[in-house]
């Protein structure tokens, strides 16, 4: 007579005689933690569509006896330099940046301060946005841009003040002082990336009173700032009608508009743009998304599109799952580090907001910004990495 368990389990130990090692296996979670894939491979075919745009748009370089192959390579040069980044980050634990976040952020703010010294500072179109060390040339912008939603995750995570103290300290006084060198170079478009982002993080971690009232005092300083830099005003008059003077003002945006309309729905094919050889200023940095559209046409920039939401919703399911408030945070902060940028440039190169001269993430021309960007993809693959962890054990 077979023996039975006071539970009614079978002899094995388990409901039926079902094996116990296998009813372990289905209620144990999966050690890798999900969505890693989405938060890498979409950038990457991000880099490398930009990659192809730039190899395309230096093919003038090459009928007006310059070097072809030089801008494509420089990038290439500063995208496997951001991969290699992005691994030391991946690698690497949410708490390391943590422990660190005060002495990066001081740093970058340093950086910032260096552009304004002569002879480290480079002026570039009436502003010092660059930094030029051991002969190359280095935007502490995006440093800045890396540093301070770590440093915010931590304060916020840390500081237990509510209220308006919260929001005084220490969000509205680490955006002025980031601000402030950038209000110097002058940068307006650098200043409304990090205010947002400040904003944006202290509303996901005390709500959204202070920042909205922070918001209206910061969109009338933008006004005022405009009406007392003549070059800010010409360009906002640009973006307001830039018909009124096609061939000055409003030139570049006009000429942006022609690039998506020749390309119409499928482009008019790699390499065979018109806009681009004569016509179409900054077309590898700022204005590199209506090159893709005349090329491309509206299949390739709406693909572009598909790929931005799909990452910006992997991102938040990650946010989502994160409990620990300083995770979540950095989560957003670093979300919107990405985003912001995008949607200040797509705003710009369509006619629904002024130029501010930020480059499109992962695809525009330019090393800071390429190698930033794959860190906070690294650090965002980290913070997955503990996320799941903690969700595991409990």
């Amino acid at each position: 007579m077979s023996s039975v368990s006071p539970s009614g389990l079978g002899p094995s130990g388990s409901a039926g005689g079902a094996s116990p090692a296998l009813n372990l296996r289905e209620s144990q979670p999966s050690s890798r933690p999900p969505g890693t894939l989405l938060i890498w491979a979409i950038p990457l075919v991000l880099s490398f569509c930009g990659l192809v745009m730039i190899a395309s748009l230096s093919l003038r370089n090459s009928m007006a006896g310059g070097n072809p192959y030089g801008p494509p390579l420089r990038q290439f040069q500063f995208f496997g330099i951001g991969l290699t980044l992005m691994v030391c980050c991946a690698l690497s634990s949410p708490d390391f940046f943590r422990r660190h976040s005060g002495t990066l952020w001081g740093i970058s703010w340093v950086l910032l301060l260096g552009t304004l010294v002569p002879g480290l500072g480079v002026r570039v179109g009436g502003a010092r946005r660059w930094l030029s060390l051991f002969g190359a040339r280095f935007q502490p912008l995006e440093f800045l841009l890396f540093a301070v939603p770590i440093f915010m995750a931590d304060r916020l995570a840390t500081v237990t003040r509510q209220g308006y103290r919260a929001f005084l300290r220490p969000t509205l006084l680490t955006m002025l002082i980031s601000v402030v060198p950038l209000l110097a170079q002058p940068n307006l478009g650098g200043t409304i990336l990090v205010v947002a982002i400040c904003f944006l993080m202290h509303a996901e971690s005390r709500g959204w009173k202070f920042p909205a009232v922070g918001g209206i005092v910061a969109v009338a300083v933008v006004i005022a700032l405009i009406l007392v830099a003549p070059y800010r005003l010409r360009r906002f008059e640009a973006f307001w009608d830039p018909w009124s003077d096609p061939m000055n003002k409003g030139f570049q945006i006009i000429q942006g508009l022609v690039a998506f309309a020749n390309g119409n729905v499928t482009g008019v094919g790699i390499g065979k743009g018109l806009q681009e050889e004569e016509y179409l200023p900054e077309a590898e940095t700022d204005y590199i998304f209506p090159a893709i559209g005349e090329e491309f046409g509206l299949v390739g920039t709406l693909f572009l599109l598909l790929l931005y939401a799909v990452w910006t919703f992997r991102v938040y399911r990650l946010y989502c799952r994160a409990r620990d408030p300083f995770l979540a945070s950095l989560t957003l902060g670093l979300a919107a580090s990405v985003i912001c940028p995008m949607f200040t440039n797509l705003g710009g190169v369509t006619k629904l907001m002024p130029l501010t001269g930020v480059p499109l993430p992962f695809i525009s021309a330019g090393g800071s910004s390429m190698v930033f960007m794959w860190m906070k993809v690294g650090l965002l693959i980290a913070i997955n990495r503990a996320v799941h962890n903690q969700n595991v054990q409990g």
